[in-house]
Order: C-alpha cells, then structure tokens, then sequence
C-alpha cells in the first residue's frame, strides 16, 4: 500500500528536441532525485509567474549546457507521481514543446538532481527506464520509473498561499474550448461581477482537477458549465498570464499566475446554453456568430480568449 502522503500541484515545460542524426535528448536522474536512474526530457518546473516557453529555455541550459530555442507545442499531458522520501503524491501538468538547439556543449552535473545529458536513438531510448510523460511523448512503450498512488488525493481546485513577500499567490492549470458549432458559432461564457474579467466574454472551461487529464477534464467542464457535448479536435497552444494583485471574491488581493491550454472542441448537436453554476463566475453563456465574435474589441475578451481566437484564425 502506498502510504497517505501530502498532495502537491505544479506545472511544468520539457523540450523534445533532436540532433541531425535524428537522435533525442534525454537527462538522467541522479541518486538525489526520486527515481535514481531513470531518463526524462529535459526541463523542470515553472516558476511562479514565468512563461513556461522561458521555463523550457533555462531548464534545459541548466540541465545539458544547451541553449534551445523554443518551434512549437507538442502536447500537454498530465500525471501523478508518489514520492514517498519526500512524503508527497504531485500531480504535474507537463507542456512538452518542439526546440532547436542554437549552441552550447553537454555537460554532467555534479551533486544536482540530474547528472547526465545524451543523445539517444529512438531505439535505444526504447530499451531505458524512461518516466512515463517522457515515454507518451515520444511516442514509445517504455517502462515506467514512477510510483503510482492507488487513489487520487484529495486537493481544492483552487488553492492560494502565502508567498515569500507575504501576499497570498496560486499558479493554476486550466483548460479551454474554442467551441464551434455546424452554424459557424463560437460558445462563448460572461464573467459575472466580482471576479477578475467581471463583463469580458471568455471560453468555456476551467481548472482541471488533480489527476485529470486537461482534455478530459475539458470535455466535462463543456457539459458542466454549458450543457454542450463536444468533441475534442486538436491542441492550439498555451497562454500565461500573470495578475501581481487579482481581486476576486476572496476579498483580499492575490498574486495570480494562470496557465491555460486551449483547444479545438466541435458541438456537432448544439442545443440551448444553461448556465449551470449560478451565482459562480459564469453569469453568461451562449453561442455567437462567428462575424460578431470577429468584431469584439480588446477590452471585451479575456486575454486567454484573444490568444486562443488568434491561434484559430478567428480574430479577423
């Protein structure tokens, strides 16, 4: 049995990248670390309020000698992880990005959570103790080097902290739909008064769960906040935006770092919008004509929403 251990959250950037020969990159985790041994792509965790494309960047100069330049995303997984020395089960929602490299030379480290960086051929990865993301996002069946908790713990959907400064801060993962139907529409929800955004038009979504995948987690959040079954398309891209003194319902200002993955959903049978949660953030919701949603100015979206609309080619 895996012991009751501290539930922790955190979102993290990884770089898949390759050497003319085709060959990957990988680091390997060292006696300090939790799996001693066991390779993974390079990166770490994101800073408070950092960009995760720059998060990916200085990982993987810290942990291989290389500087990288950022190509594209590549997919956004999430999993949970038992760390029993350290008394924790961490759920980490991992951003893996395409990235060149623009120079530098490997190095080992010494006394760091990682000690080794080397190119491996696809084959060869195959046949090492790789972690589980490592191995989904290349594509391969490796073994896992994790320990999987039984059960998923439980963790609040929103969680702030104090923070070094004294204020309180939360980084929170979410996911959201570009939602469109057979009629050319966009679903649209309203932030209610009260919370950051109140009166700006935003996407359907929200903060996906500990131990949820962001595409499952999207696909429930359309049925929960609109009534809207949906399918999932494809992944757009990522938005990170920083608040340094959010105002919300919680009455007191909170240093707020959002990172959110956006989608392409399709409603192949639209039907009318409820909003479900009233009196929650969301006092609006409908569908609206792809021409309107082109017209809407800056200051009457959500900055999440004019990145995702810009990525679909849907800002005019």
């Amino acid at each position: 049995m895996t012991p009751a251990l501290e539930p922790l959250r955190r979102i993290a950037a990884y770089a898949v990248a390759t050497d003319p020969d085709g060959r990957v990159l990988l680091v390997r985790a060292s006696t300090r670390s939790g799996t001693p041994g066991v390779w993974s792509l390079p990166g770490g965790a994101v800073d408070h309020g950092e960009d995760p494309n720059h998060t990916v960047v200085r990982e993987t100069a810290a942990e291989t000698g290389l500087s990288v330049a950022v190509s594209g995303l590549r997919d956004v997984l999430a999993d949970m992880r038992s760390l029993p020395h350290r008394g924790v089960t961490i759920h980490t929602d991992r951003l893996i990005y395409e990235v060149s490299i623009r120079g530098g030379n490997l190095y080992d480290r010494v006394g760091q959570p990682t000690d080794l960086a080397r190119w491996h051929t696809i084959e060869e990865a195959e046949k090492l103790r790789l972690r589980p993301f490592t191995a989904a996002a290349l594509g391969l069946s490796a073994a896992s080097g994790d320990l999987r908790p039984e059960e998923v713990p439980e963790f609040p959907s929103f969680y702030a902290y104090p923070g070094p400064d004294g204020l309180h801060r939360s980084q929170r993962f979410a996911a959201y739909a570009i939602a469109t139907d057979p009629r050319d529409r966009l679903l649209l929800t309203r932030i209610a008064p009260g919370y950051p955004g109140g009166g700006r038009w935003h996407l359907p979504g929200g903060g996906t769960d500990y131990g949820e995948q962001p595409g499952t987690a999207l696909i429930r959040e359309l049925v929960e906040e609109t009534g809207q079954a949906g399918r999932l398309i494809e992944l757009l891209g990522v938005a990170s935006h920083r608040d340094a003194a959010s105002l919300g319902p919680e009455g007191y200002p909170i240093d707020w770092h959002g990172v959110r993955a956006f989608y392409r959903v399709i409603v192949d049978a639209p039907t009318d919008v409820i909003v479900k949660d009233v009196g929650g953030s969301t006092d609006l919701a409908c569908w609206m004509h792809l021409s309107d949603v082109a017209a809407l100015t800056d200051d009457e979206v959500t900055e999440v929403t004019a990145e995702a609309l810009k990525a679909a080619n849907l800002d005019g």
